[in-house]
């Protein structure tokens, strides 16, 4: 398919490294196996087919999303069973879901939220998790005892039957916020009337802590990590569980541009923006030795350091989670930068 630099794209462009991306995946997938853990990759992080299939072949449970459009995507790329990690409350969604043959979860953390799903129920139940939350947190009941509650009324209730536990702790600060936290999660399961239950975690930054605590659960552990698959050279580089126990990830996203002007000494401006590449946690990269970037906007970057005009940098990113919303279709690339694919985004 040639190379990215022969004249078949243009730039800015941002690229897959495929290595990264397959190191990537079967690291988690090792990860998950030797813990005991089962694992639904959150998908809203790429939203493509064609990392999606890699995924579910390397053996995930299937697929994590946050909304029901996200869950069509999933259903498409073929997962089994897909997790909406959030409360679907939208009757279109709720009637989509109803209609199909997947396993399709969702979370509830309200009465009011168990009373619209059962309004929309089909000829099976909906499927539901209860989410615990914690204070300043997002979503989800408060106290074990909310949810304690909560998990009767699903029980009570026509139209939704009780799968499991739900947190996410990927904001909490520390690891022993996240231990106590994981706690709660394992004494809410150990109440649960319900076969086999489901206790699903994950966000990409505690991993570790969740392989470590949850390992004698009387659970099926899901884990739903997601920034994981390309992670990034900025904030999961100095967030993943991989700086404190064994292995790696690997950076697989990498964002070329053009150097338009250099209007001062030590200044360059760069044909990459807001629109090109992510910025909200933390400032793009460069590759080359000596150059920093100080901002960014809609189509253009201020980058200090020696740069000539003309000049084609390439660029690591920080979160994955807002670069693959950028690129409707991605090229990726062997060690080389041969096109050997193309990753193409489906929302």
């Amino acid at each position: 398919m040639g190379s990215i630099f022969d004249g078949s794209y243009g730039f800015p462009l941002m690229v897959v490294h495929r290595d990264a991306l397959e190191h990537n995946i079967a690291t988690m997938a090792a990860f998950t196996r030797e813990h005991g853990l089962e694992f639904a990759p959150h998908a809203k992080t790429h939203l493509s087919r064609e990392i999606a299939t890699r995924q579910l072949a390397a053996g995930a449970w299937g697929l994590t999303v946050a909304t029901w459009r996200q869950a069509q995507a999933a259903v498409s790329f073929g997962a089994p069973r897909v997790l909406v990690a959030n409360q679907v409350v939208d009757p279109h969604g709720l009637r989509w879901i109803a209609s199909q043959d997947a396993e399709i979860f969702s979370f509830v953390d309200s009465r009011a939220g168990v009373d619209l799903l059962a309004r929309h129920a089909g000829a099976r139940p909906f499927p539901v998790m209860a989410e615990l939350g914690h204070e300043g947190g997002r979503a989800g009941c408060r106290t074990l005892d909310e949810l304690l509650d909560l998990a009767s009324y699903v029980q009570r209730s026509e139209g939704v039957t009780l799968a499991g536990v739900a947190g996410y702790e990927g904001s909490l600060k520390s690891a022993d916020e996240v231990r106590k936290y994981l706690r709660l999660l394992q004494d809410a399961v150990e109440h649960l009337r319900v076969k086999n239950p489901y206790l699903t975690v994950g966000g990409s930054q505690w991993f570790d802590v969740i392989g470590r605590e949850l390992v004698t659960t009387q659970a099926r552990v899901l884990l739903r990590s997601g920034a994981y698959v390309t992670h990034d050279d900025g904030y999961y580089r100095e967030r993943t569980p991989f700086t404190r126990i064994d292995g790696s990830l690997q950076p697989a996203l990498e964002v070329f541009a053009h150097v338009l002007s250099t209007p001062e000494p030590g200044l360059a401006v760069v044909g990459m923006g807001k629109r090109d590449a992510p910025f909200d946690e933390g400032l793009p990269i460069p590759r080359k030795a000596g150059l920093e970037v100080v901002k960014m906007q809609d189509q253009h970057t201020i980058v200090r350091g020696p740069a000539e005009v003309g000049e084609l940098l390439a660029f690591g990113i920080s979160h994955p989670c807002t670069a693959f919303d950028k690129w409707r279709e991605m090229p990726l690339v062997d060690e080389d930068y041969q096109v050997v694919e193309t990753i193409r985004i489906s929302l």
